[in-house]
């Protein structure tokens, strides 16, 4: 989907430096004086255009100066300032207003220097700096319009997924009161059910007696009845994850996320406690690379150290023996100078590896990106 609008992006750039170098040009041809120097320096000031959105300052620097070469030499109309127009809007859409405004300013000091002095150039060069005050002004307005929309979708999925969360907690804390509620009432109703059938098949046992059919009946299915209701009592309280970390990473391949996972140190069977916890962290960690990162590489590292766990030195990475690390980093668009502010995944994070005396960081990278760094402590139970 991203590669989709990217195209779509270059398209309409191609088209605009297309568009705007076609009026250039016609403009130009309908003057007896220009020459094929100004025909040129037409041309490669609006094809400029068509790299707006990868270098802004440069496409706004050539525009300048090969639009202020042309009025300079051929003394056109307010018309040849499009191309330059067009760069002072993309410059200052992306937040360049400084350098939009002084590409601007040159642009129309060569075309008042050059022109000649009278009040049709005058009111010329006011019209040509009304243009690109509002070029600046427009680019600016698009800029916070871009922003404004971009948090209004951050809120919206946050929303969204603080609406689900809230959701999933309301359906686990249901089925845990469901559980307790068939634990109190019907197993307890159940097993005097059974005891005193035992007690009937017991006494008729040991004086002799035959034991009714319809009490073994009872006997077995109370029996039965229990048993399943323990099963329907375990599966109501349960709270494990769906898949280990190696499912998630696959899943977020099939998603379209580029995902590699590293598995280091001696694998084994984790703590129940310490296995739900690393699944989560994965699974939230990759949830937030798949909405924020943008079109990001993401590397999931997984150590399990070693399997002596009776002292606490390190072993040749640097990781302390006894120890689960969970290293979780992209190459996206977070930002080191802003932090983003913790949600309710990040809380939930902190709160599961809290929990087990652990340590959690999740936080931008220096180099670009985000990363989630987790420790939790193995125990003697491995």
């Amino acid at each position: 989907m991203s590669g989709r609008q990217v195209d779509r992006g270059r398209l309409a750039d191609v088209v605009l430096a297309a568009v705007v170098g076609a009026l250039g040009t016609a403009v130009a041809a309908f003057d007896d004086d220009t020459t094929a120097l100004d025909l040129v320096l037409v041309v490669l000031a609006s094809a400029a255009l068509a790299f707006h959105r990868a270098a802004p300052r440069a496409v706004l620097a050539a525009a300048t100066v090969l639009g202020t070469a042309y009025v300079v030499h051929a003394h056109p109309g307010p018309l040849s300032a499009l191309p330059v127009l067009g760069a002072v809007h993309t410059a200052a859409r992306v937040g360049h207003r400084g350098v939009a405004a002084a590409g601007g300013a040159v642009f129309l000091a060569g075309y008042v220097a050059t022109g000649p002095g009278t009040q049709h150039a005058a009111e010329r060069a006011g019209l040509l700096a009304g243009w690109f005050l509002c070029a600046v002004v427009t680019g600016l307005a698009d800029r916070n319009w871009q922003a404004y929309l971009r948090q209004t979708e951050q809120r919206a999925l946050e929303a969204e997924r603080t609406r689900e969360e809230a959701a999933l907690r309301r359906t686990g804390e249901e089925r845990l009161r469901i559980a307790r509620e068939l634990h109190d009432s019907l197993t307890h109703s159940i097993s005097i059910v059974k005891l005193q059938a035992g007690v009937a098949v017991h006494l008729a046992r040991k004086r002799g007696d035959e034991v009714p059919p319809a009490l073994l009946a009872i006997q077995e299915a109370s029996g039965e009845a229990m048993r399943e209701l323990r099963s329907a009592l375990q599966v109501l309280r349960a709270d494990e994850p769906a898949g280990t970390p190696a499912l998630l990473v696959e899943r977020a391949r099939a998603a379209g996320l580029a995902v590699e996972l590293t598995v280091t140190g001696d694998e084994r069977p984790l703590p129940r406690a310490v296995d739900r916890a690393a699944y989560r962290i994965v699974q939230e960690a990759l949830t937030n690379a798949a909405r924020h990162a943008g079109p990001a590489k993401v590397r999931v590292r997984i150590d399990y150290g070693t399997r002596n766990t009776t002292d606490h030195t390190t072993d040749h990475t640097g990781d302390r023996m006894g120890e689960l690390t969970i290293g979780v980093d992209d190459d996206g668009a977070a930002d080191p100078d802003r932090p983003p502010v913790p949600g309710t995944g990040l809380t939930g994070m902190h709160e599961r590896v809290s929990a087990l005396g652990g340590t959690l960081r999740a936080a931008p990278r220096a180099e670009g990106g985000f990363s989630v760094r987790a420790r939790l402590p193995l125990g003697d139970t491995v």
